[in-house]
């Protein structure tokens, strides 16, 4: 039998980030914290929980933590019907879910339909945020319950519905396309104008490159891991980047931006993936991040 005890104190070292934040959640101690914890790490032959500051999951701390999450969302079902069970000295369990985005996403549409979510039902978000071809490896690693992917193949275990496609138009100051591509955008003028970037797994810039010269191109970068941030840098003419086609939209209308070549857009298909055992109780998240993305992102075959 699982010790549920334990399992829940895993979770909530995990999701609070310290044995100490845990107990509180609790209402233990911090030393019976501990024990739930090394008790069920010797019961496994496994560490659960990488001690630091903060606390986090291991990959099968990961697993775990997910199965109370399941637990949680089965208990809100069953107190729905059976609210006699309910203690009623305690207060109303919330479930937090784990989900993971990519920051532009994040950026644009996501949080939108992430908050009609949250007004309609009690539960709590816990959101993680990586490049859109690397959210899927946290459904592989039983990190979250969902994600928005650039991955179309399903994740074992996971549904899939398409979304549409996130917009990327290429910009950069109209002072900036004056002095590094005075003779339009070639292979040299790319080698020499500074780009924004990110973080290590972004390939947009590197992506739009290749589908509009039809050949990679090594260029200097400056590395920026927020999407305003990439915005502003734009304006105020630090280098060219790929941005979300809502976020710029206005400063392309007022000539605050141009566009490296008009026209020449990226568009990148989205997806949401969610665990097959999680998807019909989560069924109206599924529902508000379909309607909110079909809305606000660019249909795609």
């Amino acid at each position: 039998m699982i010790d549920y005890p334990a399992a829940r104190a895993v979770a909530m070292v995990a999701r609070t980030g310290s044995f100490e934040r845990a107990a509180k959640a609790l209402n233990v101690t911090p030393s019976a914290i501990s024990q739930r914890v090394r008790q069920l790490e010797e019961r496994l032959g496994a560490v659960l929980i990488e001690r630091g500051t903060p606390c986090v999951a291991t990959e099968r701390g990961a697993w775990l933590c997910r199965h109370v999450e399941q637990v949680g969302m089965l208990e809100q079902d069953l107190l729905a019907h059976l609210p006699g069970l309910a203690d009623p000295a305690a207060p109303a369990p919330r479930v937090t879910l784990s989900l993971a985005t990519n920051a532009d996403s994040l950026g644009t549409w996501f949080l939108p339909a992430v908050a009609a979510f949250t007004h309609a039902t009690d539960f709590l978000i816990d959101l993680a945020v990586d490049d859109e071809d690397h959210t899927a490896e946290w459904l592989r690693r039983g990190r979250v319950v969902a994600a928005v992917t650039a991955i179309g193949k399903p994740v074992p275990g996971c549904r899939v519905v398409p979304l549409g496609a996130l917009r990327y138009h290429a910009t950069a100051s109209p002072d900036f396309v004056r002095r590094y591509f005075p003779d339009g955008v070639t292979a040299d003028a790319l080698a020499a104008a500074p780009a924004i970037t990110f973080n290590h797994k972004d390939g947009l810039q590197q992506a739009w490159i290749r589908q509009t010269l039809g050949a990679s191109v090594p260029h200097p970068t400056h590395w920026l891991p927020s999407t305003q941030s990439f915005v502003d840098a734009s304006l105020i003419g630090m280098g060219w980047g790929l941005n979300p086609a809502r976020l710029v939209a206005d400063h392309l209308a007022a000539g605050r931006l141009v566009e490296l070549i008009p026209g020449a857009v990226l568009d990148v298909p989205l997806h949401w993936q969610i665990g097959r055992l999680a998807a019909d109780r989560l069924s109206r998240l599924t529902r508000s991040v379909v309607e909110t993305a079909r809305r606000d992102l660019i249909p795609h075959a």
